[in-house]
């Protein structure tokens, strides 16, 4: 279980992901020897999965974000398998996620613009093996995001 200081080193972690460890400390109220044994005690409870790289795509010239919801024809036993596996191999695709309910499985892609989408969703999405029934949901704004959780 996590004790309040580490919820204190996680507030921080997820403010400032490129803290360094000396100012976490600080700002923990801990020693930087304490942070250490607390922040690999976390690793390796897989608390901490990860340190992430966020991209601002649009920044790199991908100004179209799709989010595709996706129901299978499950009547093949390995329609899952086969189409994350199509879905993997397109390089445009940056998330693959299933659900359980009305929606199988959810598909970000990027596009540089919509010429670009439309030759992605004809040569690539539209060739996912085994959609029943598709649904594309294209990004207009994103008001929230933040890592931030009430630790």
């Amino acid at each position: 279980m996590l004790d309040a200081t580490d919820r204190r080193i996680l507030r921080q972690l997820l403010a400032d992901p490129e803290i360094p460890n000396a100012q976490l400390a600080e700002r923990a109220g801990v020693t930087p020897a304490s942070l250490w044994r607390r922040l690999e005690r976390m690793r390796q409870a897989g608390v901490i999965r990860a340190t992430l790289t966020r991209i601002d795509w649009r920044r790199l010239g991908y100004e179209v974000q799709v989010s595709l919801r996706f129901t299978l024809d499950k009547t093949h036993p390995r329609a899952f398998d086969e189409f994350i596996a199509a879905a993997r191999r397109v390089p445009e695709v940056t998330e693959v996620q299933t659900f359980l309910g009305s929606v199988d499985l959810r598909l970000s892609v990027i596009a540089r613009d919509m010429a670009h989408w439309q030759q992605l969703y004809r040569e690539s999405i539209l060739t996912l093996p085994h959609v029943a029934d598709s649904d594309a949901l294209m990004l207009v704004s994103t008001i929230k995001d933040v890592q931030e959780l009430p630790l």
